[in-house]
């Protein structure tokens, strides 16, 4: 188990060495979650590769992937996943792939990959140098083995894997107490108090699609892209640590274990409205509390919209359009920004519903719920009413959409967005 201001260190000082004006090796981007970046050949060919950090990190690996296919850049990416130990780290991982990358291009290795080779940090006689500890409100904090106590008390790679790193360049700040004892690795024994932690489940999910993207990516299989992948990755982590998600206000399903689609359940609108009264019927009438809604992600998000449409129950309203298509203009391309997130979607449709008195159809049986609301259906309701907008200006396929006025349906109003206020 490593501790966060060693990964810190780490990046602070790869950022130092392999700045973005570096001639051979740039850190284009970095995080504790993430890094990017670009190597440049003797020809001037850019390269950029990725490296998702793990919370199993540093007792594996960081999941590395390259946008280029030439087998001069995947060769190197692959042996990255076959190390242990110290090489683990992802200071030493840059310079292993750096080594494997200058030998596959056949050019010479830069200096500074020298610097990379960082002298420990001796810790103080009275003090651990696994200073990894969980501490728990009110009670000892569980301890991380580094001497004869552990299972691998005896393993000098192990031991080596959690010792400090030093700042080579000599400008190290000094981390807070709570960051030194804030470990990276997410296990069962971590403090679940804590506002940033995740449950269990939750980690194991964001693991398993890595594991899954990692032997997708070495059977050349990968499907969509490497921006929406990594954008996605960091919505469902940054969901599972939000506030509103660990209140219930929705839930999320990944279908298929696919990354790009989701499956939302809407638990909560504004309380004094009458789709929240529907909601406690429908819980009361067919044992289901939520509204059920898909959301499609294309490879080029986060640049292009999702594709949001109501599965479940059927709802008059709401701007809710034939097929459960919704109309709201942040889900068109002219409406829609990068910096949009998928809460921040969830949040304003829930307000969208409200604002635009959305009732629950209970008279509607199964059958015709099957036959009204499909994807085919949606995704051309949605279609014809984004063109009739851009040519006409007018909506002629909902009486009650926002993009016509409520006493003449056939006049232009525009689209509805909910003001901030109402999320």
């Amino acid at each position: 188990m490593a501790c966060l201001n060693t990964l810190k260190q780490e990046i602070k000082t790869l950022e130092k060495i392999f700045p973005k004006s570096h001639e051979r090796f740039q850190i284009l981007n970095s995080s504790v979650d993430e890094l990017l970046c670009r190597f440049i050949d003797k020809n001037g060919k850019r390269y950029d590769i990725h490296a998702n950090i793990t919370e199993t990190y540093p007792s594996s690996p960081p999941v590395w992937f390259a946008e280029s296919e030439e087998t001069s850049v995947t060769n190197a990416v692959q042996i990255l996943s076959n190390t242990n130990g110290r090489d683990n780290h992802v200071i030493n991982q840059v310079g292993i792939l750096l080594r494997e990358l200058c030998r596959l291009h056949n050019v010479p290795l830069p200096p500074d990959i020298e610097n990379l080779t960082l002298p420990l940090q001796t810790p103080p006689p009275s003090v651990s140098p696994l200073r990894c500890e969980q501490r728990q409100g009110g009670g000892g904090g569980v301890g991380v083995s580094g001497g004869g106590g552990g299972t691998h008390g005896g393993n000098e790679e192990t031991d080596s894997d959690q010792d400090e790193i030093e700042d080579p360049i000599g400008e190290s700040e000094q981390e807070s107490e709570g960051d030194e004892d804030l470990p990276l690795e997410m296990d069962d024994v971590r403090s679940t108090n804590k506002k940033d932690d995740m449950e269990v489940e939750h980690l194991a999910t964001l693991e398993r699609l890595r594991q899954s993207q990692r032997q997708d990516y070495l059977k050349g299989s990968v499907s969509g892209s490497v921006q929406a992948t990594d954008r996605l990755m960091k919505e469902l982590r940054d969901i599972y640590r939000s506030e509103a998600f660990k209140k219930n206000m929705y839930s999320i399903e990944l279908v298929n274990e696919s990354i790009y689609e989701w499956n939302i359940r809407l638990k909560s609108v504004d309380p004094d409205s009458p789709l929240h009264s529907d909601l406690l019927m429908l819980k009361e009438k067919e044992g289901k509390d939520s509204i059920l809604l898909n959301i499609l992600f294309k490879e080029t998000y986060p640049f292009e919209p999702p594709f949001v449409r109501v599965v479940h129950p059927i709802i008059s309203g709401g701007y809710v359009l034939i097929g459960g298509a919704i109309c709201m203009e942040l889900l068109t391309k002219q409406g829609w920004s990068s910096a949009y997130t998928v809460e921040a979607v969830i949040m304003q449709i829930a307000a969208t519903l409200v604002k635009g008195k959305a009732r629950i159809q209970f008279g509607a049986t199964k059958a015709l719920t099957q036959g009204q609301y499909s994807l085919a259906r949606a995704q051309q309701s949605f279609k014809s009413l984004v063109q009739i907008h851009e040519k006409n200006g007018v909506c002629i396929l909902l009486p009650k959409c926002s993009l016509g006025s409520h006493n003449n349906p056939f006049i232009f109003s525009g689209w509805f967005t909910p003001p901030k206020e109402d999320g």
